[in-house]
């Protein structure tokens, strides 16, 4: 019954895609990404949300809280590890990264359990205390439903991109109740260029995830604030300030996690990780205890000015007897955080830093804003610093400083705090644009020689992949052969250029038809003159781990058309500067 409600489903959208034009199809196709993803959203937080409730404070927090919760983080952790191994044969890819690089390299293509994988996984970890965010997941899954709609619909790249980026903008929208964060999220981190064609289907979807959002989900379980304080222009020192620290704290938290993340990629054994990963936080959450989950609780804490639950059931919590040494353990707390997610992400857990963003920037708002008042300032706005911080944070780490400035304005219910949102985001991303140039996201990708970019022919020149590019039908010489073997080869024929190999197959040597033409037509050297006499020495080659830009500077150096591909010296086969501009060309058209 319900694959003949599927197939059902499916033959009415067919009906509806037969029936419309093109903008009208991605429209309705919008509505109905984002709905599905803001039901994903709904689905993860409430899956946490019963987690926590029914199974850990409900049975087990039951018999020892001070002792037993110290052992879920592994546990959750544990489970994640097994599920992905034994149902997704261990690719679980975290955060942008896939979907940056499915719409870079993979045609906007992610496979079919991402759908429904992190979601599972994700839920598991933070739901026994991992310290990680939902956000990520939730907008992996957002993305994996709007790629595979466009992939069962026979979309085209272009759509299929547009309607993966509606899905993590509904995604997002879904899990705050933000429309207007969720679709700038998908511009910012997602999309390098967009038409105003575009738009249309990135909002809708965005305000269909944020409706699910709202009529199912109750306010307890999503991050809301109420704003009581309004700005006063006369404290814009306080956020200028205010912005700085962000900007460095944003850079301390992805040194530190990124450090922590490359320590357990070292550690082998996966059991291993898993191990040292849960006793590490085992250790972080006894000491503090609002690194365990996401944190959103001890942010609500903070933002109500409520800072002494913080502390409650640490072991440190009758040491704790002041409010300088509140202030220190919440300091303390913050630069633990990097490490907690570090460890909960790098030990095999799923989750992201966008929750972590958020917590790391209301501990930062709430530390500064208690400071001034310590060192005598009057009339600090301690809740409005804290509540700001958050986007000083987020947009630091993830370079998205519009998503920030609307995410906190959507969360707490109007625009009062628009001014400072903008002061406290733009500064805190120049400051940490000046010292990493992209996100660490991007920069991983980077890394792996995958190039994604805010320019546009930069960026479709980075989706090239130069190894299908390779021609590989060129006649083979050894540089013994004789001319007259040489000839016959170019009979068989139709190249004006012919490799010469080594036994080993390493490329010495190049002969080039038209340099020949002269020797070519005097039998009586068919049999004096060898290859190795005839052939040039290639001056210019290219790599194949060479990336396409370093491809196209050798080609404009070189003057040539055509140059030889090698592994280290092993030649591969020859690559044309003008099937490159083809591709370039057909990439560029399927954007239009």
């Amino acid at each position: 019954m319900n694959f003949q409600k599927l197939n059902f489903l499916d033959r009415s959208i067919e009906w509806i895609h037969d029936k419309t034009n093109g903008k009208q199809f991605l429209i309705f196709s919008g509505i109905l990404v984002g709905v599905s993803a803001g039901f994903a959203a709904v689905i993860l937080k409430l899956f946490v949300h019963v987690i926590r409730r029914y199974i850990l404070e409900g049975y087990l927090l039951k018999f020892d809280y001070k002792y037993i919760y110290l052992l879920l983080p592994l546990i959750g952790i544990s489970l994640t590890v097994f599920i992905a191994l034994r149902f997704f044969k261990g690719n679980l890819s975290r955060g942008t990264i896939p979907i940056l690089y499915a719409i870079a390299k993979k045609g906007s293509i992610l496979p079919f359990h991402q759908i429904y994988s992190h979601i599972i996984t994700s839920g598991i970890t933070v739901g026994f205390g991992g310290s990680a965010g939902l956000e990520s997941p939730i907008v992996s899954t957002g993305a994996a439903i709007g790629s595979n709609y466009g992939q069962r619909f026979k979309l085209t790249y272009k759509e299929k991109t547009l309607l993966l980026a509606a899905g993590a903008a509904g995604g997002i929208a879904g899990a705050f109740n933000a429309p207007i964060a969720g679709f700038l999220f998908a511009l910012e981190v997602l999309l390098v260029d967009i038409s105003i064609t575009a738009i249309i289907p990135l909002l809708i979807a965005a305000a269909s995830g944020t409706l699910i959002s709202k009529i199912i989900l109750q306010e307890d379980i999503l991050l809301y604030f109420r704003l009581i304080q309004p700005f006063n222009y006369h404290n814009v020192p306080y956020y200028l300030v205010l912005g700085l620290l962000a900007g460095f704290v944003s850079l301390y938290h992805v040194n530190v996690f990124a450090r922590i993340e490359q320590l357990f990629s070292g550690i082998n054994s996966g059991i291993k990780r898993c191990l040292v990963g849960g006793v590490l936080l085992a250790i972080l959450v006894a000491l503090f205890p609002s690194l365990f989950g996401e944190g959103y609780d001890s942010i609500k804490n903070l933002a109500e000015m409520h800072p002494n639950a913080l502390f409650k059931n640490s072991i440190l919590e009758n040491y704790i007897t002041n409010n300088y040494l509140l202030l220190i353990f919440i300091s303390v707390t913050l630069l633990f955080k990097a490490f907690a997610v570090g460890i909960t992400l790098g030990s095999g857990g799923n989750g992201g830093n966008f929750a972590p963003s958020l917590f790391v920037g209301a501990y930062l708002g709430y530390i500064f804003a208690q400071l001034l008042l310590l060192l005598g300032f009057e009339k600090v706005p301690a809740i409005n610093l804290t509540l700001v911080a958050m986007a000083g944070i987020l947009s630091g780490i993830f370079h998205a400083p519009l998503t920030a400035i609307f995410l906190i304005a959507e969360i707490t219910g109007g625009y009062d705090l628009i001014i400072p949102l903008m002061i406290v985001s733009s500064t805190s991303f120049v400051l940490v644009k000046y010292f990493h140039p992209q996100s660490m996201e991007v920069k991983k990708l980077k890394l792996q020689g995958t190039i994604v970019s805010e320019d546009r022919d930069m960026s479709l020149l980075g989706r090239i992949d130069i190894m299908h590019l390779v021609e590989k039908d060129f006649e083979l010489i050894h540089p013994e052969e004789k001319l007259r073997s040489i000839v016959a080869h170019i009979k068989h024929s139709n190249r004006s250029r012919f490799p010469v190999i080594d036994k080993k197959h390493n490329l010495i040597g190049v002969i080039f038809l038209d340099s020949i033409k002269e020797e070519m037509f005097n039998p009586i050297l068919y049999d004096k003159i060898i290859a190795k006499e005839l052939m040039v020495k290639p001056t210019t080659k290219i790599q194949i781990e060479d990336d396409i830009f370093i491809v196209m500077k050798k080609f404009e150096e070189s003057g040539q058309w055509d140059l030889p591909v090698v592994q280290n010296s092993r030649y591969l086969g020859f690559l044309s500067k003008s099937l490159i501009l083809s591709m370039y060309r057909k990439e560029l058209l399927a954007t239009v």
